[in-house]
């Protein structure tokens, strides 16, 4: 096991990151007016829609749905200014099934119906195509440790998602509130006998997004009950940083720490496995927790 201090001065090339996730930009420009495929963007950037989505939504402050919406929104604005165009037609080029659908997914974005966009004087935004760049933030220490861990078993509860990270912090909170209101939490913590040691949220991502399931769990070789689900997390090397502070945000603050600095500067990208958080303690306003990260050495 070996443990680093990182800061942006020991930093490595990674153009080559950088250009994965310029390239799935273009292509999401190239095929904006069509029924997007986020596996196919995925695989620009070598990782899992779960993961894609993960990076996107912390490096930008966005859903990638919404960045597309926008897009799509802000070009339907020059379509509608066109006279010979109508709004169903617009509508449909832009894969919306109605013109109620699409009034609303347009008046989300610009405020105003499309009806209204040839009129002068009318208030309009527009969201460009997004690009990722290199930026040197400072020099404050990220603490990680990298380990090759054999496979383990966590057990607790699980709640499956369509939408992985775009809704996953909401489900995540509601899963542990329930979990610690009907007693769970307390038999959880009574099941630990092996590492990691802590509370543990999970996101498993397979390559269907049918088999997207966040579990709250600990690790433990004990017998369950039906009350209780298994899963088996297969050996992966792991990228484990260290937080504390004031809990979501602290926690919040570090992946997108993660993902705009240090993946991209690392040498390594994601494995195709689960994130994890394991929480030391139960302080909200002073928790200290891991990130777990499946990485592979940059090819």
């Amino acid at each position: 096991m070996k443990i680093y201090n990182y800061t942006l001065l020991q930093q490595v090339d990674c153009m080559d990151w950088i250009e994965r996730m310029n390239s799935a930009i273009n292509y999401i420009e190239e095929h904006i007016i069509e029924e997007l495929d986020l596996s196919s963007v995925a695989q620009i950037v070598c990782t899992s829609v779960y993961h894609f989505q993960r990076m996107f939504i912390c490096m930008t402050g966005v859903p990638i749905s919404e960045y597309i919406r926008r897009r799509r929104m802000s070009l339907a604005v020059a379509d509608l200014k066109n006279n010979e165009n109508k709004i169903i037609d617009v509508a449909s080029k832009y894969g919306y099934s109605s013109p109620t659908a699409f009034n609303r997914a347009f008046q989300s974005i610009h405020d105003i119906a499309p009806s209204l966009v040839k009129q002068d004087g009318v208030s309009l935004k527009s969201y460009p195509p997004i690009s990722f760049t290199i930026t040197i933030k400072g020099v404050e220490g990220l603490n990680y440790r990298i380990e090759k861990k054999e496979s383990f078993r966590i057990v607790g509860v699980s709640v499956s998602t369509e939408n992985g990270d775009e809704d996953g912090s909401e489900l995540m909170s509601q899963l542990w509130d329930i979990s610690a209101k009907n007693g769970t939490i307390s038999k959880l913590t009574s099941m630990m006998d092996s590492q990691p040691t802590g509370l543990i949220s999970v996101m498993v991502c397979n390559d269907t997004v049918e088999e997207w399931r966040f579990y709250a769990a600990v690790s433990s070789t004990k017998d369950i009950d039906g009350n209780l689900e298994e899963y088996t997390i297969p050996s992966y090397t792991w990228v484990i940083f260290s937080g504390e502070g004031k809990f979501p945000d602290a926690s919040t603050a570090l992946w997108e720490r993660i993902f705009a600095e240090w993946l991209p500067t690392s040498g390594y990208e994601y494995d195709n496995g689960p994130d994890m958080e394991v929480y030391l303690d139960e302080s909200p306003q002073n928790t200290r927790f891991e990130i777990w990260l499946p990485v592979k050495k940059l090819k």
